[in-house]
């Protein structure tokens, strides 16, 4: 399959619906002033959100119909497959690397981390995102002999890879990352994937709680803040795009 064929037909005809929920948990860990990557950034929403918060924001996606919505949005962005290709930075660019949700799609999640972490700066922070197949839903499925795939959920037809929090964070940990929090969106928007009671105004509050508490269990989606050993990113040089 071409992928980049697959996404640019996907991305003309997928709007800008995205769970602002998920994307503040983690625009909400990108500061004023601070350079940052967004590999895989789709059409820019969490690009322009991060760029609302004073983040000087580049982007990058396999599809090229991606790429020209992000640009309409002011995005700085270009084409790049991390799969065969290296990701076009040099060594050391960026304060801040983000991929959201997107590493699941990917046929060598592996090459995704490694690029990610080799344009982070020593001290700078690596946030990722991914959907948690270890949500007690889904270990209800497997216990009782099932895998269905269902539509926004973590079998998603269109996820080739899964993950846990647990499995994630070795990914992090084998490229020298250190963990520093891990969060976690219930995304109760998912009507294919939650039974009608969770996403009832009463009980929502409560469910979102519990996926921020125990995101390996609870969450839909997890969001993992790393930081990359060394010196933390200077300041000064940091803000000093604002003058």
């Amino acid at each position: 399959m071409n992928l980049v064929e697959f996404y640019d037909t996907y991305w003309r005809h997928a709007d800008d619906t995205f769970d602002i929920e998920r994307l503040d948990l983690i625009a909400a860990r990108v500061g004023p002033g601070e350079k940052v990557l967004e590999v895989d950034c789709g059409p820019g929403v969490l690009a322009k959100r991060m760029q609302q918060r004073g983040a000087h924001v580049t982007g990058t996606d396999l599809s090229t119909v991606a790429v020209e919505r992000a640009r309409a949005k002011g995005i700085m962005a270009q084409q790049v497959d991390v799969d065969t290709e290296p990701l076009p930075f040099a060594d050391a660019s960026f304060d801040t690397v983000v991929s959201n949700s997107m590493i699941e799609h990917r046929f060598f999640p592996e090459r995704s981390f490694d690029e990610c972490v080799r344009v982070l700066k020593p001290g700078g922070k690596f946030i990722v995102c991914l959907p948690n197949i270890a949500h007690w839903l889904c270990r209800w499925w497997i216990i009782t002999g099932r895998f269905p795939y269902v539509n926004n959920s973590p079998t998603d037809r269109l996820h080739l890879r899964f993950f846990t929090v647990s499995e994630a964070k070795k990914l992090c940990y084998d490229r020298g990352l250190r963990v520093l929090e891990v969060d976690g969106s219930a995304s109760l928007w998912a009507k294919e994937f939650y039974p009608p009671l969770l996403r009832s105004r009463r009980v929502r509050p409560f469910y979102s709680w519990l996926a921020h508490r125990w995101p390996s269990l609870f969450a839909r989606d997890f969001v993992i803040l790393c930081q990359k050993a060394g010196p933390e990113p200077n300041r000064r040089e940091a803000t000093s795009g604002d003058a």
